[in-house]
């Protein structure tokens, strides 16, 4: 072997989604250190709340490292069409400038991103499944369809001169899905028969003891549910859980009530699976408009917001109506989805506005309405024996998540390594060691800007709604003299304290005496000058209020 072939390594460098479920990105790279080139898998976001991101309307991953590498990057591979997986690449596609390659079905949702960018469809390149390969020198590159929640989902096959990795993608072992590809055993016994160097496998569910249920389980009783059902029936799921949509829909059917879909991005999917036609035999829906004239025990609003979103459907018709539709006592409402951890406080506020209403909320508590899209712990011991991989690398999991399914491997004799964003793994050995740490972060889309989750807006915009904010006004003359006494604006704040006294007159009284014992040098000073009112009106709404207010200080001069 040549010197220059020595020197070459095969990387794993995950950018989001290991350490934390969401904003999947990850990189594979071949070549010799600095200079390999690249596949990206998956460019996903994930979701703000309001304690930690208020007012941000998307995460996506920091790919700075990625726009530095831009012309190494020889093609991006989407696994499946949900968000987490697909939701930046409009927002990052002229950044990378790569052929993006799909299935069918992802394709057609990975183009209606792009083109809400002003992105061509000529960038996506449809491909099939197992065994066609594309040849992204020096990788080639195959889709294998696996089972999960959303249509046409795969793992990937990347060949590189180092071995073979699988990328499992996300994934359950489901052999009778109502939507998608059903787990085939012998398809992926057959592409890991050669031996497997590494396989990045999934592990949401790492904890879940119990095998893995099949979505055709809980059509029957949902049907049920439906049919027990006096008023209106209303079921929220994730948009993009496209068997599920079929399932609830079906059971609507059985239970003799028309569907209605209710939310932009719901009815975005059925459209694109129908496109498609990934979604066959999807029962006819009415309109909002057609169904306020129908019975209410003959319909089933099938909508958005399972995760408490306040904008969606289900916040909406929480709040009292939604496109002219509205609930009562005796109706019905299913959250038949699982809550995202972090987002339990949305959720339990919209059941609660929902029982005000006499609703009847029923949960998937004890799993009888929804189904898990990963697989559980037994089916990842499954996929482990089918593949034997040299090396096992956990990903779409929170670090507890990850070094747990690394302690699963290990029972069984797989090799395997906790990799987290930033993380790069160098495969070419034996046995995986980390070669390098990349700054990794997040970056945060808030309104039609991006930028970083370290850049200080996002922490004052929380300082300002846990303490509020004060705005401190002085003019200055020609002379630096004072033109009158400073004035005070407050925004969220108390306007009176312990003295009884408007707190803007308190804190004007004591920003006037220093005023009127201020050095001539200090009132020079913008900087010094600033920095004691600040002081100041800080100290001082303390003593009133009890609160350090955020305090802006305007210093204007005349000249």
């Amino acid at each position: 072997m040549s010197r220059k072939k020595a020197a070459d390594r095969l990387i794993y460098l995950p950018l989001g989604g290991a350490g934390e479920i969401g904003m999947n990105a990850y990189v594979y790279g071949y070549g010799l250190p600095g200079k390999e080139k690249l596949i990206v898998v998956d460019l996903g976001v994930t979701f703000p709340d309001m304690d930690t991101t208020p007012g941000v309307d998307l995460i996506m991953p920091d790919i700075t490292w990625l726009k530095k590498r831009r012309a190494d990057i020889v093609g991006i591979f989407i696994t499946h069409a949900h968000e987490d997986h697909v939701g930046a690449i409009g927002h990052y596609w002229a950044s990378l400038g790569a052929p993006v390659y799909a299935r069918k079905f992802t394709a057609n949702i990975a183009r209606r991103k792009l083109a809400e960018h002003g992105h061509p469809d000529s960038v996506v390149t449809v491909v099939d499944a197992y065994p066609h390969m594309i040849d992204c020198a020096p990788f080639k590159v195959s889709y294998v369809p696996i089972s999960h929640s959303i249509p046409e989902s795969a793992g990937l096959i990347i060949d590189s001169p180092e071995g073979r990795v699988l990328h499992s993608g996300d994934f359950k072992i489901d052999e009778t899905p109502v939507v998608g590809d059903a787990f085939n055993r012998a398809l992926w016994e057959d592409v890991s028969k050669d031996g497997v160097k590494a396989l990045v496998c999934d592990s949401t569910n790492v904890f879940s003891t119990a095998p893995g249920r099949s979505e055709s389980t809980i059509g029957d009783a949902i049907a049920e549910m439906m049919s027990e059902a006096k008023g209106t029936v209303v079921a929220t799921t994730f948009a993009s859980n496209i068997a599920r949509l079929k399932t609830l829909a079906m059971a609507a059917q059985k239970a003799n009530r028309s569907v209605v879909l209710l939310g932009r991005s719901m009815r975005r999917m059925v459209e694109a699976a129908t496109e498609t036609g990934i979604l066959t035999s999807f029962p006819a829906v009415v309109s909002p408009e057609d169904a306020l004239n129908m019975p209410r025990n003959a319909i089933m609003l099938l909508v958005t917001g399972s995760q408490g979103e306040r904008r969606a459907a289900s916040a909406q018709l929480a709040q009292g109506k939604y496109l002219g539709l509205s609930l009562k006592e005796g109706d019905t409402f299913l959250f038949s989805s699982k809550t995202i951890p972090g987002n339990e406080r949305g959720v339990i506020r919209i059941m609660n506005q929902l029982s005000e209403l006499g609703v009847d909320v029923i949960d998937d508590a004890g799993g009888k309405y929804h189904v898990s899209g990963h697989a559980n712990r037994p089916d990842l011991v499954t996929l482990h024996e089918i593949v034997k991989p040299q090396i096992l690398i956990p990903m779409h999991g929170e670090h507890r998540h990850l070094r747990e399914h690394v302690k699963l491997g290990a029972e069984r004799g797989l090799t395997g390594i906790v990799a987290v964003n930033g993380m790069m793994i160098d495969l070419s050995g034996n046995a995986p060691t980390v070669a390098e740490y990349i700054d990794t972060g997040r970056t945060y889309l808030d309104g039609s800007v991006k930028y970083g989750a370290m850049d200080g807006i996002v922490r004052d915009r929380i300082r300002m709604a846990m303490n509020g904010q004060m705005i401190v006004t002085l003019i200055m003359d020609e002379n630096d003299d004072p033109l009158g006494d400073p004035w005070v604006e407050i925004s969220g704040l108390a306007e009176t304290g312990i003295s009884d006294s408007a707190l803007v007159d308190v804190v004007e009284a004591d920003l006037a005496q220093f005023i009127g014992r201020a050095q001539p040098k200090t009132l020079r000073d913008d900087v010094k000058l600033e920095k004691e009112l600040k002081h100041i009106a800080r100290k001082s709404a303390q003593g009133e209020i009890g609160k350090k207010p955020e305090v802006i200080v305007i210093v204007s001069r005349l000249s």
